[in-house]
């Protein structure tokens, strides 16, 4: 039976993964979408690698909208990427709008970094405020 979250909007995947290419796409997050796609889970993962200065693809999010569930992993450097963090924000409107379900990963960083912004990711987190910051005092 489908849940009234899920029955409001159009699913095309069962799942969509972000991840931070250069630290999980040819190891660990491979070998999940390998595993996942095995047990007929339709799973959408971007293949195509995003140059800096590069947009994300509308096509990204719309995939992001249209699936049950996120699988967020979060490595080393997932917050030093403003694609990752654009995906995350995508994912957690979903989240809080559609009722999708979203399961944190972490790959090689402690959960306490992440959620008190320390460490690597602390240190990704304010280098993204630091930049805004300046280009707000550009416009």
């Amino acid at each position: 039976m489908a849940s009234a979250a899920s029955s409001t909007y159009q699913r095309r995947y069962d799942v969509f993964l972000s991840f931070r290419g250069e630290d999980t796409r040819n190891n660990f997050t491979a070998h999940l979408h390998q595993a996942l796609c095995q047990k007929g889970i339709n799973t959408f993962i971007d293949d195509h690698k995003l140059e800096r200065g590069q947009v994300i693809s509308p096509d990204l999010f719309t995939a992001i909208e249209n699936s049950l569930f996120s699988v967020v992993v979060l490595s080393q450097n997932y917050a030093s990427s403003r694609w990752c963090l654009d995906e995350l924000v995508k994912i957690v409107e979903c989240m809080k709008s559609k009722g999708q379900r979203v399961l944190p990963v972490f790959y090689n960083v402690d959960p306490s970094d992440v959620r008190k912004q320390r460490g690597i990711f602390g240190e990704a987190l304010a280098k993204h405020d630091q930049e805004s910051l300046e280009n707000m005092g550009r416009v």
